[in-house]
């Protein structure tokens, strides 16, 4: 089931998180990050269509931006018991087949999902240098079927105004993907 991001309220801090990379088993927080020019944190699993569209504009991206000063980490808080495509093994396989360079983490309890009101995959929050959120939104305009390359362009736009200290626009368009997979009785109700 296709969801949109929740959008988050600009100016939020990063919310803190500790989580383990299923790769080389590192602990990473936010706190990790504090130094670089900006703080992306960005949702995503192994088996949405939507996710799999972008996994190699989405190295593409960290390939360049990780070295200007971009700290990045995916995150991954669907339910394993019923989507077992998405446990840490085949996060780990996934993150190597592709060459992710950043931390794949893994969100057992699906706090860390709820505390950035994520609400799809993949679901994007771009920081900047003082952990403020300055952009919740779409990597682009590519979905499944639509035949839109997918480039990172709204991501790649934000990230730039961030690196030259310039405002990011208000105006951002939500991510749509598959919802995240929610264990039974922990979905959250972000509108209450």
């Amino acid at each position: 089931m296709a969801a949109n991001s929740t959008m988050l309220e600009l100016g939020t801090e990063a919310p803190h998180f500790s989580l383990k990379d299923v790769v080389s088993g590192k602990v990473y927080s936010p706190k990790g990050f504090k130094g670089n020019k900006a703080f992306l944190v960005m949702f995503i699993c192994n088996h949405c269509p939507y996710v799999k569209l972008i996994k190699e504009a989405l190295v593409e991206y960290a390939a360049d931006y990780m070295p200007r000063g971009v700290g990045i980490v995916a995150i991954s808080s669907n339910d394993v018991e019923n989507y077992p495509d998405d446990s840490p093994d085949k996060m780990r396989k996934d993150a190597e087949e592709f060459g992710y360079p950043f931390p794949y983490l893994y969100d057992e309890t699906q706090e860390v999902a709820k505390a950035y009101m994520a609400a799809c995959t993949p679901d994007f929050f771009l920081f900047d240098e003082n952990h403020k959120l300055v952009y919740r939104g779409q990597f682009d305009d590519s979905r499944p079927k639509n035949g839109i390359e997918p480039t990172g362009k709204d991501l790649r736009e934000a990230t730039d105004r961030v690196l030259k200290g310039e405002k990011v626009t208000e105006e951002q368009k939500p991510s749509i993907g598959c919802n995240i997979k929610w264990k039974k009785g922990n979905e959250p109700d972000y509108h209450s």
